[in-house]
């Protein structure tokens, strides 16, 4: 099937997937590019329709990637260039999209390691920030990822392209704080809470044990609730005039510090 009109039913419908109450209505995301697609087909994300332009390809890969969507059952459209960059929404397209339901999980869908290492973003606002977020959680080998009190979309297909579809493979759940505290004090693991108000540095902090490190949203940070019901509240040193860092980063920056000392406790114990 090759689909040459921009006026094609299927092809408004994507185009309609950019807005989060039309994705949130229909219960489905778009996927773009070729990693996010790889990865999307790693992790058994179910693709119901793939679309591809050849006069996008970059390399020499497309080809055996659409054969294993046709051979899970996805439907393969070919569309013409300019309908392609209709149904794109990234300024370099390569040629490659797919359309997929919704993956929603709670916090039951937790597999918590023998020490559990969980990372909770609450309301953050920007999707290139969640998607960082996503995939350095992913490359510190935290246990899973808890959206708190959502306010940028996970299915947003910005965040996906940003966590270069990390958000496919890693543990991801959403809940609310309420439920979130109850959760974190029911399976013992210490809240670490990050504010640029806190008195202790983030290195001065044992992260060996049970612990989930809270980051709050881009302009106000966390909220009372949980900066009340922290274990303990941290802060990033800043030397110069400004007085936080973007959360994406400050994530990073605790995320690795926290890997720092549990591989240096794990070669301490042989």
């Amino acid at each position: 099937m090759i689909i040459t009109s921009t006026k094609n039913d299927k092809i408004k419908n994507i185009v309609k997937l950019r807005n989060r109450r039309d994705r949130d209505k229909q219960q489905l995301m778009v996927i773009e590019g070729y990693r996010s697609l790889l990865r999307a087909s790693n992790n058994h994300i179910e693709v119901t329709e793939f679309y591809y332009c050849p006069d996008f390809f970059i390399g020499e890969n497309e080809q055996s990637l659409i054969d294993l969507y046709e051979s899970r059952g996805s439907r393969i459209i070919e569309v013409t260039k300019p309908v392609f960059e209709k149904i794109s929404y990234r300024d370099r397209p390569e040629g490659l999209l797919g359309v997929a339901p919704y993956f929603n999980k709670g916090l039951e869908a937790l597999e918590l390691g023998e020490s559990p290492f969980l990372v909770v973003a609450q309301s953050i606002e920007k999707p290139g920030n969640l998607g960082t977020i996503i995939r350095s959680t992913d490359g510190t080998g935290a246990d899973g990822l808890i959206l708190c009190d959502k306010c940028t979309d996970l299915f947003n297909p910005n965040v996906i392209t940003a966590s270069t579809g990390i958000s496919f493979a890693l543990p991801i759940v959403q809940a609310s704080t309420k439920e979130c505290l109850e959760y974190l004090k029911e399976n013992n693991i210490a809240i670490l809470s990050a504010t640029p108000s806190a008195d202790t540095l983030y290195t001065d902090v044992d992260m060996t044990g049970p612990v989930a490190i809270i980051v709050g949203t881009e302009q106000y940070g966390l909220t009372d609730e949980w900066l009340k019901e922290s274990t303990i509240n941290v802060k990033i040193p800043m030397l110069g005039q400004a007085d936080s860092l973007n959360v994406s980063t400050a994530t990073t920056l605790l995320l690795y510090e926290a890997l720092r000392q549990r591989e240096n406790k794990a070669r301490e114990n042989g």
